[in-house]
């Protein structure tokens, strides 16, 4: 089920934007896109989601930036300058020594040398920083769960409809099946009186057996009464709170082998005709099914 849900805060020296959104996914995948420097942060937040979430493809991106000018303190590297110091004294007396005068260097100039002026680095309080970033993806996975299950409130009404369709349907091919009786008798009639016409000595028990493997094979009653059980079943698998998308998923595709059959035993072009129009609410009901949880 698709969903959205952001976010920003700011504590601990830094500030922070959450974005978290889900597409449609036969399960559970999840893919988180965090700072790699705050360790175990993925796993807290994996577990948050997996007792909230039981379908879709999910997302969770966050970005934090340092509020910081600087990100640690500069310190003089005494030996690394009297290094510097000294090389540049070995340069002027060679230089003087050849009769070449230098420029005298400056204290910007030295300090500029590879080594001389260090950056010890401040190590930010990740601990007290991730907690806080749990206690607020706590937060927000409540809005993304509310606005997935506004979507689903949503859906509820289009299955609804659908569900009602296929119920409609069912009936239009009960009544069909039951006006058919006559037609087939008709039709059997003829199949039978070309039968004994070319044929001597036909058995009377074998055109009784005939007849009635005819008239299994034909029988629709079952497929109509296992389309009707499964609109009460959707109807409550619907109203059920909870994760009920992969039961429906399951129950969909019980629709359409019930469909299919009807249409395959039919032999009555009225009877194909609901047949086909089952087949199609189905396959309708079908995809949104698959954005459900």
């Amino acid at each position: 089920m698709t969903g959205f849900a952001s976010g920003q805060g700011e504590g601990f020296d830094h500030r922070w934007s959450w974005d978290i959104r889900s597409v449609n996914g036969r399960g559970l995948e999840l893919r988180f896109r965090l700072p790699d420097w705050i360790d175990g942060l993925e796993a807290k937040l994996r577990e948050i989601l997996t007792n909230q979430i039981k379908r879709g493809n999910v997302t969770v991106s966050l970005r934090v930036q340092s509020n910081a000018q600087q990100d640690g303190t500069v310190t003089l590297n005494h030996p690394q300058m009297m290094s510097v110091l000294e090389a540049m004294l070995q340069i002027e007396e060679q230089a003087s020594a050849m009769g070449l005068s230098l420029a005298p260097a400056n204290a910007a100039q030295i300090v500029g040398q590879r080594g001389v002026l260090e950056m010890e680095q401040t190590t930010p309080d990740t601990e007290g920083l991730k907690q806080t970033l749990v206690n607020e993806f706590t937060s927000l996975v409540t809005d993304f769960v509310a606005s997935r299950a506004a979507e689903g409130r949503a859906l509820e009404d289009i299955i609804g409809s659908q569900i009602n369709q296929i119920e409609n349907l069912t009936k239009q091919a009960a009544d069909l099946a039951e006006a058919r009786k006559d037609d087939q008798a008709d039709r059997l009639k003829q199949q039978l009186a070309r039968v004994t016409g070319n044929v001597e000595d036909i058995d009377p028990a074998r055109i009784a057996q005939e007849l009635a493997l005819i008239a299994v094979k034909s029988d629709v009653t079952e497929e109509i009464d296992r389309l009707g059980a499964h609109v009460a079943t959707a109807r409550d698998l619907v109203q059920q709170s909870g994760a009920v998308g992969r039961k429906l998923d399951f129950l969909m595709q019980e629709f359409n082998r019930e469909a299919n059959t009807l249409c395959s035993k039919s032999g009555f072009a009225a009877l194909t005709t609901v047949g086909l129009e089952l087949k199609t609410v189905i396959d309708q009901m079908r995809e949104q099914v698959q954005n459900l949880e």
